[in-house]
């Protein structure tokens, strides 16, 4: 197996539980603090600080699953050069920097849009990407969630784990309070410190165990099969853990790996878990050095 190269990042939700703040503004257009290519303290939109993480862990090729209502994501994305000139000119250098630093990986990087027409689900949005992925292993991260580590260990692990055992899916778990909002899973102790899931079943009325899903998964093109043959689910959408589901009634094997306590974990999917985000990530990044900022010319 050679290198994963591919990411699909679904940012197709509708947000509803973040309204009237996710009308027109897309969930993973949401703040959260962040540091800059200077080592800055910096205010990025979620969904940029998840792009900016994967291109730093070697990623290159992204495929984004939208809504009608995710226009402002595109925006974000697309470089705007007169916009840095024009803080040049405030003297705003190094908030220009910044965003001179994401479009630089924005332009050595490969983006493609998908659009969902309609909210039918995780596992839905995934499929969406069959005909781009083609018959390569690749990565699925949410939009709304990001996972700090030191060095970005998570995802480090993560794929060394699926590139030697080349399971058929390898995903991430953490150890929750309250495990019922997530996908849950069961499973025993295999090689590297892994996980090898024996069950799976989500957002159960009583879980089994307190390990919960963290939506960053590394699959075998094998999982379009099982989402073509899943039907809908939980809220009467196709989702993605009933696909994995599926590959496990087939026989084949999904392992996972886990979180240690000292990463940070942010979600904006709720009012609860965004001011969560917000504060957690400031006291993260809070002693990054302050922008400097110039005289304008």
């Amino acid at each position: 197996m050679t290198k994963i190269s591919k990411v699909v990042i679904p940012a197709a939700g509708l947000g509803t539980r973040l309204l009237s703040a996710t009308k027109e503004q897309p969930k993973e257009m949401l703040p959260i603090f962040a540091t800059n290519g200077s080592g800055e303290l910096a205010v990025k939109p979620i969904v940029q600080v998840i792009f900016e993480q994967l291109y730093d862990a070697g990623f290159r090729e992204f495929y984004f699953i939208v809504g009608r209502s995710k226009r402002a994501i595109e925006d974000h994305f697309t470089p705007d050069l007169d916009f840095i000139k024009s803080l040049e000119k405030k003297g705003k250098s190094s908030q220009a920097c910044g965003l001179e630093d994401f479009y630089r990986k924005l332009e050595s990087s490969t983006i493609a849009w998908i659009n969902q027409p309609s909210p039918l689900g995780f596992g839905h949005a995934v499929l969406l990407a069959k005909n781009l992925i083609g018959n390569e292993h690749f990565l699925v991260h949410a939009g709304d969630t990001v996972i700090f580590s030191d060095g970005n260990r998570h995802l480090a692990e993560l794929l060394y784990n699926h590139l030697a055992t080349k399971d058929y899916c390898t995903l991430l778990v953490r150890e929750v309070d309250d495990a019922h909002q997530f996908g849950v899973v069961e499973g025993v102790s295999a090689e590297n410190n892994m996980l090898m899931i024996t069950d799976i079943e989500e957002k159960p009325a009583k879980p089994k165990t307190n390990l919960a899903i963290m939506p960053v998964y590394i699959f075998d093109p094998v999982i379009f099969k099982a989402l073509e043959n899943t039907p809908a689910g939980k809220g009467n959408e196709i989702q993605l853990t009933d696909g994995i589901k599926k590959i496990m009634d087939w026989g084949l094997r999904v392992t996972a790996s886990k979180l240690a306590r000292t990463d940070l974990w942010v979600d904006v999917g709720t009012p609860e878990t965004y001011w969560d985000a917000q504060s957690s990530t400031y006291n993260k990044f809070k002693n990054a050095k302050a922008p400097e900022a110039r005289p304008s010319a």
